[in-house]
């Protein structure tokens, strides 16, 4: 089978927790699934801006970027963070394979038409999945940043969890899992939903029971179940265990998001 993860949050930061991460999607491979890892690094970026005096600002669950907020998150996506998911594999004897959407031009973006203007955020216009196809051949797992580059030469900062829809659409996955700091999505009473139509998730935001960065979570979940995915889950970071047995098994944790 074929999977994209979309690793961020805790899952990047903790080191018990990236090694979980790590130890199923290294379990996955070697059961002879092909997997693709997205990840994000919004705390760390968060973090270095901070450092260089910079405050970050969210409109919509979105970062704000402009030129220079860009060129910090080229950094530290592309590459601190990148290359240290790349080496959390590599100690399990798992190839790893670090890209941004800018290499190989396997992720094209254009500039997200908002109201505010948010800079530098983009979406992904096109793809060529060759190059992933290039590295599962050889029982490689890419490991991709949130950057691609736009068809003006100029990169542009893509939601991770978007660019996890379209990269999971491009290679036509069976699942796509997002491996979070939250348990799922919660309800109205506050209890985790098991199952989450995509039919309720416009007025679950209108109502605010969903607001923040997991606004753009579902939005590409939908993305995702409209264009072929066939599986979309929310999982808990701790809980990356169960990875292995989610297309073969029931798994109690997160949230299952269909079609209907």
């Amino acid at each position: 089978m074929k999977y994209v993860v979309k690793l961020g949050g805790a899952g990047l930061e903790t080191p018990s927790l990236l090694e979980g991460c790590t130890r199923a999607i290294t379990e996955l491979v070697r059961d002879g699934n092909q997997v693709a890892v997205v990840h994000g690094g919004g705390v760390q970026l968060t973090r270095t801006l901070k450092a260089l005096g910079k405050e970050s600002e969210f409109i919509g669950g979105l970062r704000v970027t402009d030129a220079e907020t860009r060129d910090v998150a080229l950094m530290v996506l592309a590459g601190k963070v990148n290359k240290s998911l790349v080496a959390a594999f590599g100690a399990l004897g798992t190839a790893a394979v670090g890209l941004s959407g800018g290499d190989g031009l396997l992720f094209r973006a254009r500039k997200k038409r908002t109201s505010p203007d948010l800079g530098y955020v983009g979406e992904i216009a096109a793809s060529d999945p060759r190059w992933l196809d290039a590295i599962w051949r050889l029982n490689g797992v890419p490991v991709l940043c949130s950057m691609a580059l736009g068809f003006d030469g100029e990169y542009y900062n893509v939601n991770a969890d978007e660019m996890a829809a379209a990269c999971a659409i491009a290679c036509r996955a069976d699942a796509l899992v997002f491996l979070t700091d939250v348990p799922g999505v919660k309800g109205i009473n506050g209890q985790v939903l098991r199952w989450l139509s995509i039919d309720q998730i416009a007025e679950m935001a209108k109502n605010a029971i969903i607001s923040g960065g997991m606004l753009p979570k579902l939005s590409a979940c939908r993305e995702a179940l409209l264009n072929g995915v066939k599986r979309v889950r929310i999982l808990p970071a701790e809980a990356a265990g169960s990875l292995p047995d989610l297309c073969s098994s029931r798994v109690a944790h997160g949230t299952e998001v269909m079609v209907a």
